[in-house]
Formats: structure tokens, C-alpha cells, sequence
């Protein structure tokens, strides 16, 4: 079957940010920004210019040193944000305004005090407004993994007719279900008419854990964006991981999608915001946490060392990850501890690995993981006892 191209927006400079604790200044902005296109991101969304001065002129430099990805800003449903916007974007090869109100009844009631027919008028004037200025608009429907889908629908194929190229379908509180946001891109894929004329983007949170699942359900029904963050980032719980999604679709060829971005740069591109926003990235993150390929469980070491496809459905090396690691722990067997040995130049038979893993042992109960040095220290006695026996 043909494969179709999702393409990746990464927001990791927007959404991202609003992190606590992971403000940027301009200038990080241009080196996460760069190394994001080199990368293979398709849209950068670069900021939400009206915010601050500091960040509309961090939007506007970007603006000015990314040659081939899209740049986007992103607005309320307000003229002067979108005025604002635009001003932001002049210099972009390829200027993206994502403009849009919020669609759920929450939004509608709570937030703005008002009803859906006066929002639909809103989320039609913002693309309008937006459609002077440039010709790619994103418009955004927020809480629609909380809004009616009938109305959803209306709001979709009204905003399409004014102008919109991208439809963003966000599960803005991370409440849905994959199937409950597979179902909700297809019901739009068949219920509105001109939704040929868009592309329709996923936008999912993690405030359940679900937003990679969501955003797989989502391309699978019809969508043809992934919204996200490196490192999963975002408001709350974070957004969609950037690396997860894009490795889900690389793994399940039968899928039949891809993506622009490289893989091998996951890794160091992971490293390169967590050091830069100052917020580290838990152990066991999927593809670029620090014990995603690292194995201390006996029976997990000993299936590994005889086939890596025992426990690893992905190479570290396909995600710049540099090689797997046999962790050394009280857990640990035979096989593992005399691996570790090799590695150091230690060549031992069976029958001493089985006098010196009873030494291991008695240091592993001691310590949460055995070094290095540890082991030297134990090659070293046990050469010197048998030295003299």
C-alpha cells in the first residue's frame, strides 16, 4: 500500500515552554528553532507573539533563519493577536497563523459566556481575519475532545469554507480514549463535506497517559498532523512525545505512514532541550529516557545477550541512543556478570564465573548497582587467590 506523510508539528518552543521553569530566552529559542528543522520538523510553532515583546521577537528572528520549515505563531480569536501575528511571521518563507476559539460547551458557557452559534461566527471571523495576511491557517477548536461532534462538525466545515488549510482537532484536557478520538476524526472525515480542502491535525494532552495512543488513533482515522513536544513537554501532564509517535509509526510499517524526521538525532535532540529548558527527562521515558535500553533483570540480560530482539523491539543506535546497557544488580545472572567481564578484558571459564558471582552477589546486596570498579576489584582478588593456590 502507498504510504502517506504525517507531518510533525512541534511546538516544544510554544506549548513546551509553558512549562514551569522552562522560560527561554530568545537566543535558545534560535538553537532549539535550528536544530528542530534539522531535525525534520515540518512546522515550528515558534511562539504566541501578543504574549510578551520578548516573545514576538523570538518569533520574529526565528522567522529569519529557518529556511524550509513552516513557522507558525499562534493566536486567540482576536483581531490584534492576529494582527500581531502576522506582523511576527513577515519574514518567514512559509508564515502559519494557528488562530481559533474554544468549541466544548465548558468553553462556550463558562469561559466565554456565550452560545455556539455566536462561537461559530467567532471561529469563521478569526480564519478570515488570519486569511489576509497568510495563506496557510491553522484554526484550532479547543476542548473539541469535549465538544459535540454534530456541532464539532459544523464548526469545521465553516471554518474550512472561510479559509482554513489545517483543522486542529485538539484533546485539549487529555480526557478522550483512543478510540473515543479515532471515532471523532472519522465522524469529521465523513460528516464534513469539504474536509478534503484541510489537513486535520491532532493535538492531544497526557493528563491520563494517553496522548501518544490518541494521536496514533487519530492519524489511523484520517488525520494527516501530529501536534507535539520533544520530551512530551507541555501545559500539565505534557503534550504528545514527538519521539514516541514518530518511532510508533517508524515500528508499525503496516500502518502505512511516515515522517521526515530522523531518527538517529532523537536522542541528542532530547538532551540538547533538556538541557536547555532545565528539566530533566525521567529514566524510563520512552526512546530517550536514560534506562530505555537498559537491562538488569537476569532473565531479561540473558535473553538480550543471546538476541537483542528478545527484549528490544528498537535498535538504540536507530535513535542516537549509543548502545544498550546491561545493568549489574542484585537481579542480575551469570550471563550478564561474565558479558560485563569481557567488556573490561576479564576472560573467565563457566566454573570461575561461578565462584566470583557468589562474590558478586554478597557486593550486590550492598549496593543498588555494581560499577566498573567494583568488578576490577573482584577480578583482581580472585586472580591474586588463584595465583597462589
Amino acid at each position: 500500500m502507498p504510504h502517506k506523510k504525517i507531518d510533525i508539528f512541534d511546538t516544544t518552543l510554544r506549548d513546551g515552554e509553558q512549562v514551569p521553569g522552562c522560560k527561554l530566552n530568545s537566543k535558545e529559542k534560535i538553537e532549539l528553532a535550528l536544530a528542530l528543522e534539522d531535525l525534520g520538523v515540518d512546522i515550528i510553532e515558534a511562539g504566541f507573539p501578543i504574549s510578551s515583546p520578548g516573545d514576538f521577537s523570538s518569533v520574529r528572528e526565528i522567522t529569519k533563519v529557518i529556511k524550509h520549515a513552516s513557522v507558525c505563531g499562534l493566536s486567540r480569536a482576536v483581531q490584534k493577536d492576529i494582527e500581531v501575528a502576522a506582523d511576527a511571521l513577515k519574514y518567514a518563507v512559509r508564515p502559519r497563523i494557528h488562530t481559533g476559539i474554544g468549541t466544548s460547551d465548558f468553553h462556550i458557557k463558562s469561559k466565554f459566556n456565550s452560545n455556539r452559534e455566536d462561537i461559530l461566527q467567532r471561529a469563521v471571523q478569526c480564519v478570515k481575519w488570519a486569511k489576509n495576511f497568510v495563506d496557510d491557517v491553522e484554526f484550532y477548536a479547543e476542548d473539541a475532545g469535549r465538544t459535540d461532534n454534530d456541532y464539532l462538525a459544523r464548526v469545521i466545515e465553516a471554518v474550512i469554507a472561510a479559509g482554513a488549510t489545517v483543522v486542529n482537532i485538539p484533546d485539549t484536557t487529555g480526557y478522550c480514549l483512543p478510540h473515543q478520538y479515532g471515532e471523532k476524526i472519522a465522524y469529521l472525515v465523513n460528516n464534513v463535506p469539504n474536509i478534503d480542502k484541510a489537513v486535520i491535525s491532532c493535538h492531544c494532552h497526557n493528563d491520563l497517559g494517553l496522548a501518544t495512543a490518541n494521536s496514533i488513533a487519530g492519524v489511523i482515522a484520517g488525520a494527516g498532523q501530529i501536534e507535539c513536544t520533544i520530551n512530551g513537554l507541555g501545559e500539565r501532564a505534557g503534550n504528545t512525545s514527538l519521539e514516541e509517535v514518530v518511532m510508533v509509526i517508524k515500528q508499525h510499517h503496516s500502518l502505512g505512514f511516515y515522517t521526515n524526521i530522523k531518527a538517529q538525532q532523537l536522542n541528542p535532540m532530547s538532551r540538547l532541550v533538556s538541557d536547555t529548558m532545565r528539566m530533566p527527562v525521567q529514566p524510563n521515558k520512552a526512546i530517550v529516557g536514560s534506562n530505555a535500553f537498559a537491562h538488569s533483570s537476569g532473565i531479561h540480560q540473558d535473553g538480550f545477550l543471546k538476541d537483542s530482539l528478545t527484549y528490544e523491539i528498537i535498535n538504540p543506535e536507530e535513535v542516537g541512543a549509543g548502545e544498550s546497557k546491561i545493568v549489574l544488580t542484585a537481579r542480575s545472572g551469570r550471563s550478564a556478570l561474565a558479558h560485563r567481564f569481557r567488556k573490561l578484558g576479564h576472560e573467565f571459564t563457566r566454573n570461575d564465573v561461578d565462584v566470583l558471582y557468589q562474590q558478586f552477589l554478597q557486593v550486590a546486596d550492598k549496593k543498588k548497582e555494581v560499577n566498573d570498579d567494583d568488578l576490577n576489584e573482584l577480578a583482581k582478588a580472585y586472580q591474586l587467590q588463584e595465583s597462589h593456590v
